[in-house]
């Protein structure tokens, strides 16, 4: 496994001083960044040949916490490429080794002169070593709510250029601020640090000045995973949100779903 190991910041904390849902998804990039960087398939390279890998999704599992100031580990080990995607697992450990939170994502190769999947490159499977999948739960890559579930409306946000990543397109994490914040405009009872489960699925790119519309629901899941889990897989039981961000067309850009 690729690892890193920081501090946790004050500046990525929350008012309860541990490390944000948006700070983990933050590290969890930055760490498969910096793996390629260091093996010479990063940034630099990926741009002088029009490319990017973009996340279709993310389940990242948090069983504990990381606090200001703690001392933790960020990997990754990549487990399946070929074709057009990519798989990874993550990793935050504390300083003694102990897990503090999981996760499984799912990555597409673009070409970005076209924005068209493409093939990932013979040196890519070279440079990348892989690692047996992480032993945890894994859940579809498709999330839906439940056939009964009711939306309400939550607000809107609109894309502006401090919320651009190198691909030009709306950073990752930034969805996951503005679904937060939607689940919160949707129950005052939402509380985000005690989220134990986030997947994220992201359907389609958006741009700068693209406005979005939100949307969330409140159900209770299931040990058979009712709530939002595809193909009957199981899932934590509590309490469930979910967002839902539509573009100016009505078309569904990016779900999210919190497990508390």
């Amino acid at each position: 496994m690729y690892t890193f190991n920081p501090r946790v910041r004050y500046s990525e904390c929350d008012s309860d001083s541990n490390l944000t849902l948006t700070g983990i998804v933050n590290y969890l990039q930055d760490c498969s960044v910096f793996q390629s960087n260091d093996l010479g398939v990063g940034i630099d390279y990926l741009t002088s040949h029009h490319l990017g890998w973009v996340v279709n999704y993310w389940q990242i599992d948090v069983l504990k916490r990381p606090t200001l100031g703690d001392s933790i580990r960020i990997g990754t080990s990549p487990y399946k490429m070929g074709g057009f995607f990519g798989m990874r697992n993550f990793a935050i450990d504390s300083a003694e080794g102990g897990r503090l939170v999981q996760a499984d994502s799912m990555w597409t190769l673009m070409n970005l002169s076209e924005y068209v999947p493409t093939k990932v490159p013979e040196l890519f499977l070279e440079r990348y070593e892989m690692f047996p999948k992480f032993d945890m739960e894994y859940l579809g890559r498709k999330i839906r709510p439940s056939k009964d579930a009711v939306f309400e409306p939550a607000g809107s946000v609109t894309v502006t250029p401090f919320d651009l990543d190198s691909n030009h397109h709306l950073n990752n994490s930034r969805y996951i601020d503005w679904a937060l914040m939607a689940m919160k405009a949707a129950d005052d009872a939402f509380d985000e640090h005690a989220v134990k489960r986030l997947r994220v699925e992201y359907r389609q790119q958006v741009l700068l000045g693209e406005t979005l519309t939100m949307s969330c629901c409140r159900e209770t899941s299931s040990a058979d995973g009712e709530a939002g889990t595809a193909g009957g897989a199981k899932t934590q039981m509590g309490t469930v949100y979910t967002v839902e961000m539509a573009n100016k067309n009505g078309d569904v850009c990016c779900v999210l779903q919190a497990v508390l």
